[in-house]
C-alpha cells in the first residue's frame, strides 16, 4: 500500500469517527451518518490498496 493512500484512508477513518461521536453526543443523526460514511470510505480505500498490493507481489 502506498504511504500516501494509506495516510488518506487513516485520516478519513479518524475524521469519520470524530464526526460520528460528535453527532451522537449532540443528537445529530445527519452528522453521525456522515461520520459513518467517511469511515466506510476510508475502509474502502484501504481495502482497495491492499488488493493492489496482493496483485503486485
Amino acid at each position: 500500500m502506498s504511504g500516501e493512500e494509506k495516510g488518506k484512508s487513516k485520516v478519513e477513518q479518524a475524521k469519520g469517527k470524530v464526526k460520528e461521536a460528535a453527532g451522537r453526543a449532540v443528537g445529530n443523526e445527519r452528522l453521525e451518518a456522515e461520520g459513518r460514511g467517511e469511515q466506510a470510505k476510508g475502509d474502502a480505500r484501504q481495502a482497495k490498496e491492499k488488493i493492489k498490493d496482493v496483485f503486485k507481489h
